[in-house]
């Protein structure tokens, strides 16, 4: 290790010896790991047995998070902890404690350290994230007096959450729409399509964009973002944009409103060489989701008592990046997308033998992009099972096929929408305000106008996780007719590590922000996909524990199965993303660290 390096350990170590001397004495005295934990374990357990102060002061906030900072350092101390984790954090602790730099690993980071700061500040009620030491006014008030004093705080509370959302460009901005009226001419004279195939889905799907140079005719690409889908291509993977989505990307300018939008198509070079290399077998499996150990017979997959998931086309109009399947898509509206029909109807028959499934969401690829006439012979095979209660359709075509919602379709979805017998449902995927246009509102409406719920599944990413984007998506989709459903992480998939974001921005994003706003905008719940188990609700007590950290400052999380306390099962170990690494592409991109600096006190 160099001696610039080892310079920096021991900046460090003052650090943490600074903010706590008495856990860094225990591990600075203890001549190995298993005398470090003994010692620190004491040290734990008088902090957690200590009784937290009565009162709603800062002196009793920052013991709540003394006591979740004892829990995550338990974890570390847990011999079963450290085996299932695969690193001992505790045991790197100690070696710089003691300055054996010889076992120091080289990629030792600032994230490793500061995880460990921000616990030591935690068990110390030193973690500075409450400002205010005295109650408001308004607590020491009564009746009307204290009514008025709190609405006023109220106001402030409310001001500042409208100040961070206007931020966000939607694209229902005048100067948005304005925009892209002039993307359209252009995109049209260069297509040779006139007004009315704009609004043709048919004509939309035909001129879909599948290469570089054919993206770069109709909008301008940097050559980063040529080459990498020139990169892709060559690797056989696909590529899609559609006509419409096309306009939805800015003409030159500095990428500030539509970044969001492109990051949804253009892939980053780190994801075309992390799926080439995984699909070549020198990666990660891509089925990430493990998705053939929950199906139990081609096309469909199911992971809960009473839903399952039926796949009958395995294709999209256009690819989304990071999406969960786009592994098994071959190419953008391949011809042979359809399963065979032998397949779909054995599939619909293991439905109708299956009376405790009474859901089906028929999703892909993506179904909408199917002939109304063969998707009507699906959906209706599905809806004439008697136990099925509802159908769920999984598409993004409000999103970058709106036209696709005309007189056809509308009709199939009124014609199997029976309440009470049986409920349609579109569900969607709307990642930022900027994808909100006016012809997806109108889409969405045309489907509301038939007593058919829209909803919305929003994938948290560091494309749209700026402090109040997400609630920005919610609040204009309401107002849309569309519900939000669910904010997923970003799938832990080594190839989308550059669009991921730590679990703990998700809590923070739930907690500090959407928090802030009305019920019927926060009607989703914040979860966790694991695989083979499902989803982990991250705010509804499922269990999940930090167990580690990689020297690099990746946190390891243990997530517990969401049926564990009906029957057994097996937890999943997952090594989230560096949240000093999120924060530096967040400052990257303008934003102040310091405007986070709670992330770090949520697990």
């Amino acid at each position: 290790m160099t001696a610039m390096a080892t310079e920096a350990l021991r900046r460090w170590t003052r650090e943490l010896a600074a903010t706590s001397p008495s856990l860094w004495r225990a591990l600075r005295r203890s001549p190995d790991v298993r005398a470090a934990r003994r010692r620190l374990g004491r040290r734990l357990a008088e902090r957690g047995s200590e009784e937290l102060p009565s009162g709603g002061t800062a002196n009793y906030l920052e013991a709540i998070v003394a006591r979740d900072a004892v829990r995550v350092l338990h974890n570390l101390v847990s011999p079963r902890t450290v085996r299932l984790a695969g690193t001992d954090a505790l045991a790197l602790l100690v070696d710089v404690a003691r300055e054996r730099w010889d076992r120091v690993p080289e990629d030792i980071g600032a994230g490793f350290f500061e995880e460990f700061l921000h616990l030591f500040r935690g068990v110390e009620h030193r973690s500075g994230i409450f400002r205010a030491q005295v109650l408001p006014d308004f607590l020491r008030m009564e009746g009307r007096e204290a009514a008025i004093e709190r609405s006023r705080d109220l106001d402030g509370l409310s001001e500042r959450v409208h100040e961070r959302v206007g931020r966000y460009v939607s694209g229902l901005d005048e100067d948005a729409v304005r925009r892209r009226r002039l993307n359209r001419r252009r995109i049209l004279a260069t297509l040779g399509g006139s007004a009315a195939d704009w609004s043709d889905w048919r004509w939309q799907l035909r001129h879909v964009v599948r290469t570089a140079d054919g993206l770069a005719r109709l909008v301008t690409l940097s050559d980063e973002e040529r080459d990498s889908i020139r990169l892709a291509r060559e690797c056989g993977i696909p590529f899609g944009v559609t006509p419409y989505y096309a306009s939805l990307l800015d003409e030159g300018g500095d990428r500030s409103r539509d970044r969001a939008v492109r990051a949804q198509v253009i892939p980053p070079r780190s994801y075309v060489e992390g799926v080439a290399r995984a699909a070549g077998g020198r990666g990660r499996d891509l089925d990430f989701m493990r998705e053939r150990d929950t199906s139990p017979l081609p096309l469909i997959t199911r992971r809960y008592p009473m839903i399952c998931i039926l796949k009958p086309y395995n294709t999209c109009p256009q690819i989304c990046v990071y999406c969960q399947r786009n592994w098994e898509i071959d190419e953008v509206m391949a011809q042979d997308a359809l399963a065979p029909e032998e397949d779909i109807e054995r599939a619909v028959s293991w439905i109708a033998g299956t009376p405790a499934v009474r859901e089906v969401l028929v999703t892909g690829g993506d179904p909408l992009a199917l002939a109304t006439s063969r998707l009507g012979r699906i959906l209706r095979g599905i809806a004439a099972i008697p136990h099925v209660e509802r159908i769920r359709v999984g598409s993004r075509t409000p999103v970058t096929l709106p036209f696709r919602f005309g007189g056809e379709l509308l009709a199939l979805l009124e014609e199997l929408h029976r309440p009470p017998r049986r409920e349609m449902c579109v569900m969607t995927h709307v990642e930022h305000v900027y994808e909100i246009t006016p012809e997806l509102v109108e889409a969405v409406q045309a489907v509301r106008r038939l007593g058919i719920g829209v909803y919305n599944q929003l994938v948290l990413t560091v494309e749209n996780s700026r402090r109040f984007e997400a609630v920005a998506v919610r609040r204009l989709l309401r107002l849309a007719g569309v519900d939000p459903y669910y904010t997923f992480c970003a799938k832990g998939k080594d190839e989308t590590a550059a669009y991921r974001v730590p679990v703990a921005r998700l809590l923070q994003e739930a907690k500090e922000e959407a928090r802030l706003v009305p019920g019927l905008v926060r009607t989703d719940e914040t979860v966790f996909n694991v695989p083979r188990l499902g989803k982990n609700y991250l705010l509804r007590g499922q269990h999940h524990d930090v167990i580690g950290f990689h020297p690099d400052g990746r946190r390891i999380y243990e997530f517990h199965p969401w049926e564990k306390k009906i029957r057994p099962g097996e937890t999943f170990i997952f090594t989230d993303v560096s949240i000093r690494d999120y924060l530096d592409r967040l400052a990257a991109r303008g934003e102040d660290p310091a405007d986070y600096e709670s992330i770090w006190y949520y697990h």
